[in-house]
């Protein structure tokens, strides 16, 4: 039987393409959304993936969500935390909310998730999760203080949920992408984008396509012995 794969953040730019590399390689899916209704909308129509509305960052609607999809496809055996936002300030103009906001739906989230599936993935003996974590968690941006924050957080949380899971055959591993041509990416200013693209020595931005196939690689079954690592798919700007 398919494995079934949740991938959070999962019908627009990155999510969407690990969710469609996932069913086209034959596992199970599921997609989250929470803010684009019209995009979430579109995805089911175009993939045939069903996508499930719920706030990753709210842990009661995690719990609600994983009961109806256990509910509904079985148990969840894959997890990729790919949900995530930016509130960009520099410190002094920052407010709480801009850092929680953040923090909540790009961190506490993999927390939410995580422990919610757990249990069952120790239960049956099996379990990948991926986080997607960012460049910008590894090196730090100007004005991202949260977000750096964020997915800095969910490198360290990888490396110790990987010990925690390793004896059950339950893997954890992290991805940090750099620039993916992603609409968040494309909303950063002309000139801007063009100094980002020169620091990158292969010379273009990623696809996010890129990090699809990266996800592949870590959730399949041989891939047991490959856990707490981060990958950094970033065309070589940051070497870490």
């Amino acid at each position: 039987m398919a494995r079934l794969a949740v991938v959070t953040g999962g019908t627009r730019g990155i999510g969407r393409a690990i969710s469609v590399a996932l069913k086209n390689a034959g596992y199970k899916v599921v997609a989250n959304y929470f803010g684009n209704v019209e995009a979430a909308r579109q995805f089911s129509e175009e993939t045939g993936i069903p996508a499930m509305k719920w706030d990753v960052a709210d842990y009661a609607a995690c719990e609600a969500a994983v009961q109806t999809i256990a509910a509904e496809y079985g148990p969840i055996e894959i997890v990729v935390n790919n949900a995530g936002i930016t509130r960009d300030a520099t410190m002094h103009r920052m407010t709480y909310q801009m850092w929680n906001e953040v923090i909540q739906t790009n961190l506490t989230s993999c927390f939410n998730m995580c422990n919610l599936v757990i249990e069952s993935m120790r239960s049956h003996g099996f379990g990948r999760i991926v986080n997607i974590g960012s460049i910008n968690g590894q090196a730090g941006q100007y004005g991202q203080v949260n977000y750096a924050a964020a997915k800095s957080g969910i490198h360290g949380f990888t490396k110790a949920l990987a010990q925690e899971g390793a004896a059950k055959n339950i893997t954890v591993n992290a991805i940090a992408p750099g620039y993916v041509d992603t609409d968040m990416v494309r909303a950063v200013p002309p000139a801007v984008l063009e100094k980002i693209i020169a620091k990158i020595p292969v010379g273009r931005l990623g696809r996010a396509e890129d990090i699809a196939r990266c996800v592949m690689f870590l959730i399949a079954d041989d891939a047991d012995f490959i856990t707490g690592s981060t990958v950094s798919v970033n065309g070589g700007q940051h070497m870490y």
